[in-house]
């Protein structure tokens, strides 16, 4: 696994060899439900149906962490599905609270704080990205699955 954390100007996680879909949500309480939603039906049927349920976690992971941490009016969920990955990026407008890999919880006590732990355990890699250069703006917090490798005959 590897986590990678930047600041602004970063280049996107997401591959330019997939298909990107995006989603705005309201930052509600239903917002991380939504979108595990959104991302299973982007991946159920297609090669990556293996990763589903990892990729719904993570999401709702990172979506309810920014709902619980941020007053942001808008969550962003970007979802790249590429033929060997899938990236999903969340974006919200609270620059300066980007996670750190030392942040990753290494006990088994309490119920809160597993949000990175998850990450650190499912994803092939993740990070976050504070964008806007001087000024920051808003921070992303991303991660890559490994799906399925095509197969061409």
């Amino acid at each position: 696994m590897t986590s990678v954390h930047t600041t602004a100007p970063s280049a996107s996680p997401h591959r330019q060899d997939g298909e990107g879909y995006r989603l705005s949500l309201p930052n509600t309480a239903r917002s991380a439900g939504i979108a595990r939603d959104f991302v299973t039906s982007l991946l159920t049927g297609t090669p990556h149906s293996g990763i589903v349920d990892d990729a719904r976690l993570c999401v709702t992971e990172v979506v309810a962490n920014a709902h619980r941490h941020t007053c942001t009016p808008l969550i962003r969920v970007h979802v790249t599905v590429g033929q060997e990955h899938v990236t999903v990026s969340v974006t919200d407008d609270k620059p300066w609270t980007a996670p750190a890999a030392g942040g990753v919880r290494s006990d088994a006590q309490g119920d809160g704080g597993w949000g990175l732990f998850l990450l650190e355990e499912l994803a092939s890699a993740w990070g976050s990205n504070v964008c806007g250069c001087c000024t920051p703006r808003h921070k992303t917090v991303w991660f890559t699955l490994a799906g399925a490798v095509a197969i061409t005959v």
